[in-house]
């Protein structure tokens, strides 16, 4: 079984490196750590870059970026530090840091407007220790940082985002690799972050988390973590064992939001699946996907039947919210069958706020999110991780919180970071495959909470798999198909 990747928030490494200190009876001891560890990991990286520009703050994370320049220069590299004037060490540990790069003969310089030439960046501005938007005279140095064109390398966080919220409320360093300190941090893997952070390295200094009590606040989710919900199946399964879902949709015009549904429950392992829709659709259903059992509704009489023999319900993809779409969601909620509520569903229970039931799955995009919590989009995605837990305390259910970094929450549960996906999949439809493929893991016996974050796992690595076969740009959510069950059946070796 993969082992859980710990996510952790700013104030619990704080109180770490507090008591770190205290027991090794040095404040100066984990500072050396870390800027030995970040020369050790650049030098693996950019073994023939020989000249490196250390852009340095005014506090710790400064200070880490000094103790990597001392290991630079007795390295025999050309060095300098660069800082804005008014960004003197501040604080006992950056001011000997400093020092000490001074007296093993360190240049440093002041930032005037341009950067000089240099093989390679390293980005100490910041770290984890600005949450608001940088002023004008920092901002303009991150710009000149981006600007440049050697690449950055970035110590504990890209200077400028929110290493809790995962934001870039201002300007921000966009990295190619950060190195983290002590532990992973939940901000770097959602959101703007996504966008800076670049390939996320760990440098844990030699301390031992939970020892000093601190416990973490997110789980990070990857591939081989599919393997702890898809094990093989047993000899003597059938169909009937492997769960029915019936997926609920597809007013006038829509029907392939529908048809992307149920193929992706089908293609996730679910025994049967039956499609309720418009009769227009029932056609090029059947043509596109003959192992589905398609039914046209024209009223919430006509799904009763279908309703009573679901294991679970999926609605919402192609649904719209006119009379027709609205009586369907109806009679979907008051069904007493689990529930996952996608697209269209969403609207209406935003339009009409009601209790849902306790198994029932959300699955919102930030746009429909800001409908739900009664907010907007930007302050949802300002702070994806507090959004993800105040809708699942509203609605008392789990919820997916789709976009750039993933979150799945359900209550009295920590929240899981989905460590997959890529930008190919931002397209009309991928929504309804993932609607489909979560449906058919619930259906196949895991609880909500499972169920949703094995399936926007499973629904990501799919993605991430079809891109590496075709390219991001122009991927289909129907590309996904063949990948949502190939990935259904991880191999023990598979990354």
């Amino acid at each position: 079984m993969p082992a859980e990747t710990p996510l952790y928030d700013t104030a619990a490494l704080r109180a770490v490196e507090r008591a770190a200190a205290a027991e090794l009876g040095d404040d100066f001891e984990l500072m050396r750590r870390a800027g030995e560890a970040a020369w050790r990991e650049w030098l693996d990286r950019w073994t023939q870059a020989y000249s490196l520009l250390v852009v340095c703050g005014p506090g710790n994370n400064g200070g880490d970026g000094y103790v990597m320049a001392t290991h630079a220069l007795r390295n025999g590299r050309r060095v300098r530090v660069l800082r804005l004037r008014e960004h003197a060490p501040r604080g006992e540990l950056a001011q000997r840091a400093a020092a000490e790069y001074a007296a093993a003969g360190g240049a440093t310089i002041e930032f005037d407007g341009a950067l000089p030439a240099a093989d390679a960046i390293v980005d100490a501005l910041f770290g984890i220790g600005l949450s608001r938007p940088p002023d004008a005279t920092a901002g303009a140095l991150i710009a000149a940082i981006n600007a440049h064109g050697a690449p950055v390398f970035a110590l504990d966080a890209p200077s400028g985002v929110d290493a809790d919220r995962g934001a870039a409320p201002g300007a921000a360093v966009v990295a190619d690799c950060t190195l983290e300190f002590i532990a992973r941090k939940h901000g770097l893997r959602t959101g703007a972050a996504l966008d800076c952070a670049g390939e996320l390295l760990l440098a844990d200094l030699g301390l031992d988390l939970p020892a000093h009590g601190v416990y973490p606040v997110a789980e990070w989710l990857r591939a081989p973590d599919l393997r702890r919900w898809l094990r093989p199946r047993r000899r003597d399964s059938h169909k009937g064992r492997n769960g029915r879902v019936l997926c609920i949709g597809g007013d006038h015009g829509h029907g392939g939001a529908l048809m992307l549904c149920a193929q992706a429950a089908l293609r996730s392992g679910a025994g049967l699946v039956d499609a309720a829709t418009r009769a227009e659709h029932i056609a090029p259903l059947l043509a596109r996907l003959p192992e589905a059992m398609p039914r046209a509704v024209e009223s919430s009489e006509d799904v009763r039947a279908a309703l009573a023999a679901a294991d679970v319900i999926a609605i919402g993809p192609g649904l719209g919210t006119q009379e027709w779409g609205a009586h369907l969601f109806v009679a979907a909620l008051t069904s007493g069958k689990p529930l996952l509520l996608d697209a269209d569903a969403l609207n209406l229970l935003a339009a009409q706020p009601r209790a849902l039931p306790a198994d029932c799955i959300l699955t919102p995009h930030p746009g429909e999110a800001a409908r739900l919590l009664g907010s907007d989009t930007a302050r949802v995605q300002a702070d994806s991780y507090a959004a993800v837990r105040a809708l699942s305390e509203r609605y008392r259910c789990a919820v997916v919180l789709k976009g750039a970094g993933t979150l799945v929450h359900a209550p009295g549960q920590g929240v899981r970071a989905i460590g997959a996906g890529n930008p190919g999949m931002a397209v009309g439809g991928m929504g309804d495959a993932l609607s489909g493929a979560i449906a058919a893991l619930r259906a196949q016996g895991l609880d909500a909470f499972d169920a949703a974050s094995c399936g926007a796992l499973l629904h990501s690595v799919a993605g991430d798999r079809a891109a590496r076969e075709g390219g991001e740009r122009g991927l289909l959510p129907s590309d996904l198909m063949p990948w949502l069950r190939r990935c259904a059946n991880p191999r023990a070796d598979e990354r």
